[in-house]
This record gives C-alpha cells, sequence and structure tokens, in this order.
C-alpha cells in the first residue's frame, strides 16, 4: 500500500491495492486457472494482459503479500507465483462479483458457468475451494476428499459447455 492514503476507509484502502482490473485477472488467473508461471499468466488469458504491466502487477502483488513467488526446481529462470492467505481470502470478493456480473452483465456461457455455480454452492462452496486453494498454493494438509474437487467440477462444468458449442 501507498505510504499516503486517500483515507482510512477500508473499501478506499482495498481499491488502492486492487483497483485496477489487471490485479484482480491476475488473481483470478491464479485461483481458477491454475496459472502460476509469468508465461502463463501471459499468455493464456482471454484478455491479453502485455509483460510489463503484468510484471508490475506480479511486483504490486508481491510488495503486498497476496502473492509469493519462489524459483521453479525444473528452471533456473522461472518462477512459480502462489497466493498467500490474503490472496486466497479474496475468493468470495471474486464469487460475489462474478455473481452480479452474471446476473446482470451479457457473460458468455462458458466464462459464466463457473460464475453460476459458485453462486449457487454459495459460502459452503467457497470455504471448501478456499481450502483447496490452501493445499496448492499454500502446502496446507490434504483434507479427506470423496469426488472432485471443486476446482475439478467449474473445471468440468466449463469444458461441458465448451464442447457443446
Amino acid at each position: 500500500m501507498t505510504d499516503i492514503s486517500r483515507s482510512g476507509c477500508p473499501i478506499n484502502l482495498s481499491l488502492e491495492v486492487l483497483g485496477d482490473k489487471w490485479s484482480l485477472l491476475i488473481i483470478r488467473d491464479m485461483m481458477f486457472g491454475n496459472r502460476r508461471h509469468f508465461r502463463e499468466l501471459l499468455t493464456k488469458s482471454e484478455e491479453g494482459i502485455s509483460s510489463n504491466i503484468l510484471a508490475d502487477r506480479l511486483k504490486t502483488l508481491l510488495d503486498e503479500e497476496i502473492i509469493t513467488r519462489e524459483d521453479d526446481p525444473t528452471h533456473k529462470q522461472k518462477g512459480i507465483y502462489s497466493l498467500t492467505e490474503q490472496g486466497i481470502e479474496l475468493l468470495p470478493v471474486l464469487a460475489q462479483m462474478a455473481a452480479w456480473g452474471y446476473k446482470y452483465l451479457p457473460v458468455s456461457e462458458e466464462l459464466g458457468i463457473r460464475a453460476r455455480l459458485l453462486s449457487e454452492g454459495g459460502p459452503k462452496l467457497w470455504a471448501e475451494f478456499m481450502d483447496e486453494l490452501r493445499e496448492n498454493h499454500l502446502g496446507a494438509k490434504r483434507r479427506r476428499r470423496t469426488g472432485p474437487s471443486v476446482g475439478e467440477r467449474l473445471q468440468a462444468a466449463y469444458e461441458s459447455v465448451v464442447r457443446r458449442k
């Protein structure tokens, strides 16, 4: 966060950290697309972020401790980005934004399916998904699970819509 904030309002302070679209889209891609490398974040997003903007937003997210970066053991020049607990706890915010967009904006069926499922699943599903994100990004102990994970179910729903089209 900047040393000089416009106000101490929690919404203002949050927007000073996350108030540009790219930061939230990077977090979205890390959560829902499991994109953890710079190249994946650069090339696999439909919105087409430029490399200099991506580098800048990753630096901001690192500085704000929303993500971390570790060296990739398979390649010395690559890094693996992970969500921190602060980043993971943005899931309900993104789920609510997605639900609002799904309800009021002309979203495509394939990109809206996850929003619909997250909205229908509500806080219980969000909590389950956040636990999965903690496993994947923080190395938290795996919980016993029956059936596919939330991430797998969301991806399967997306793929099903894509196949139908």
